[in-house]
């Protein structure tokens, strides 16, 4: 995995679309090898701001991605009427928490 973009990399359009064919958990891992790479200092300001626009890219694949998986995540019910369903959870306001 390479933490230091480069001009080969192409366009923004082609890198959001390369981004968005990576996993979540790949984005992660590489979000966090530029963040790290970054806080170290290792790359010159024209890859560092290279490296940050990517990561604030990888950084919205996350995001979209844990939305999707909150989407999938139903709670299972029971309605009034005895019928069990299943509802969306609602995350954020969980008494749990």
């Amino acid at each position: 995995m390479n933490a230091k973009p480069t001009a080969a990399r192409g366009s923004a359009e082609g890198l959001a679309a390369e981004i968005k064919e990576l996993s979540f958990e790949a984005a992660l891992a590489e979000l966090e090898a530029i963040v790290e790479s970054l806080e170290r200092g290792e790359v010159g300001l024209d890859q560092a701001i290279a490296a940050y626009q990517r990561g604030a890219l990888l950084k919205a694949h996350c995001e979209a991605k844990l939305r999707e998986a909150e989407d999938k995540v139903r709670q299972i019910t029971q309605r009034a009427d005895g019928t069990i369903g299943a509802e969306p959870v609602d995350l954020d306001n969980r008494s749990d928490n």
